[in-house]
């Protein structure tokens, strides 16, 4: 398996190239946190911005979108629920919607889509068919717009994440290559280091880029966003159903 290192393989594209040739970073760049519950989402969203703008500790029981300046960048991210480890069939309606609803919190579409792990956390078969099937709530297209990010790299210690990567096993593994072998490990508890979120950022302009590059035109990214607009609007219409099933089930039985 072919790993990229932590600061990426090609720094000297993290910029988006001009027409003229010219590399500049993107002024605004919009971000949407995925994953299981106890991952970590609300602390990288918090180490993203700098500061304490999701509650962490508790459950995210809505989408929630905050906003900041970065490194000179205007930087949106969107916290959703997390899933436990168990087939999407069994996740909680409200919690699909919410998801399917965060691509919508950052208009005309995110940048990125971040999968949060907890390094310390066992990932195995279940927690890949279980990642897999959530973010596909998105669209089957959903894995060239996404990073694994993991958090709490401070457990680590000195250990290089490539031989976490490879020592945890196959599922962890492909899901990294579903991703274009793209990750970032985040210290949450050393919000001081700044560089380590500049690299992230400089990361997702060298995806943004790569898109490009290969050939992800308008027409396709419009597609795209029609997709995930099409999906968040069958969860919701699934959502309205069950809820009509049940309220005729609860009314009193006329007689």
């Amino acid at each position: 398996m072919k790993l990229e290192n932590d600061k990426g393989t090609n720094m000297a594209a993290a910029g988006v190239t001009s027409h003229h040739g010219k590399e500049h970073h993107l002024s605004e760049l919009r971000i949407v946190l995925l994953g299981g519950r106890l991952s970590g989402k609300s602390s990288a969203g918090n180490t993203i911005l700098g500061r304490e703008e999701f509650e962490s500790g508790i459950r995210t029981a809505q989408c929630v979108k905050r906003q900041g300046e970065v490194a000179g960048r205007q930087v949106t991210v969107v916290d959703t629920p997390g899933w436990w480890t168990h087939s999407v069939k069994d996740t909680a309606e409200l919690d699909k919607q919410e998801i399917g609803h965060s691509v919508s919190l950052c208009p005309p579409g995110p940048c990125a889509l971040f999968l949060v792990i907890y390094v310390s956390s066992a990932f195995r078969g279940t927690e890949m068919r279980s990642a897999v099937e959530h973010l596909e709530l998105l669209s089957e297209r959903v894995w060239r717009h996404t990073v694994v990010l993991f958090t709490r790299g401070d457990w680590l210690v000195d250990t290089p994440i490539e031989q976490h990567i490879e020592t945890e096993g196959r599922a962890l593994q492909e899901l990294i290559e579903k991703c274009g072998n793209r990750y970032h490990v985040l210290n949450n508890k050393n919000r001081a280091d700044g560089t380590q979120v500049t690299e992230l950022l400089e990361k997702i302009e060298e995806m943004v880029a790569r898109n490009m590059l290969f050939g992800q035109k308008v027409d396709e990214q419009n597609s795209f966003e029609e997709e995930w607009r099409r999906r968040v609007a069958e969860l919701i219409e699934q959502i309205l159903k069950n809820t009509q099933v049940i309220w005729r089930n609860q009314r009193p039985h006329q007689g």
